[in-house]
């Protein structure tokens, strides 16, 4: 899975270098087998944010982008948007996605969604059905649901995980309300499709089903034949 994420990753224009960051040996050796570059990383790291910015500790750069390793279906310009976002607003601390959610999934807790002001920075991250519509109000609200790619400038990314968790974060479970409780400013950047991240048995079935269909081919090339669908 993680070489499909690698291809997809690889068609963005604005990638200088991509980097596999793991603490797992049989990863690494995975993704070498590709020709892929490898960092190995604490293994007590306790978030993706916490791994990527030891990467970036370790590389001169300006921007990071935490590609996450169960997307499989994440496309170039998904992450060209992300790093456009920052190039043009240098307001802006961290950039992430968003994309309209159908209302009879806004209850779902495991749909995080977000909402916005009109400069197009988040407001609030949360489980909840956000907004939440108030008595006969009209229209119907509109939801986003967030995707978790993030774009980061690299010095914000290294202060970032050295502060503490947050309350809003502990009780959402989610480590973006740190950096708004904190006052930095996140871009929203809300694209037409959604990705399916890979975090079941049933959404690897999903995946392996759009891949094997050719519905949806990160990099361009034909339909996996079954060894590359065993990758999966």
């Amino acid at each position: 899975m993680i070489e499909w994420v690698a291809r997809g990753a690889g068609t963005a224009r604005n990638l200088d270098e991509l980097i596999i960051a793991t603490d797992d040996e049989r990863i690494a050796e995975t993704v070498r087998a590709y020709g892929r570059r490898v960092l190995m990383t604490d293994p007590g790291h306790e978030s993706g944010t916490d791994r990527v910015a030891e990467v970036a500790a370790l590389t001169a750069c300006d921007l990071v982008v935490n590609i996450q390793g169960d997307e499989p279906l994440v496309r170039g310009e998904m992450i060209d948007a992300l790093i456009e976002a920052l190039t043009a607003d240098s307001g802006l601390q961290m950039a992430t996605l968003a994309h309209a959610c159908p209302a009879a999934e806004a209850d779902d807790p495991d749909a995080v969604k977000v909402v916005v002001d009109t400069a197009g920075r988040a407001l609030y991250f949360s489980r909840a059905p956000i907004p939440c519509r108030s008595g006969g109000a009209t229209p119907e609200p509109g939801y986003l649901r967030h995707i978790g790619l993030y774009a980061y400038r690299r010095d914000f990314l290294l202060r970032f995980a050295e502060l503490a968790p947050t309350p809003l974060e502990r009780t959402e479970a989610l480590e973006q309300l740190r950096a708004l409780e904190h006052g930095f400013a996140i871009g929203v950047i809300e694209i037409a499709d959604s990705l399916i991240g890979v975090d079941t048995p049933a959404d690897l079935e999903r995946v392996r089903a759009i891949l094997t269909a050719g519905a949806t081919r990160a990099d361009g090339g034909p339909v996996p034949v079954d060894g590359e669908k065993e990758a999966l």
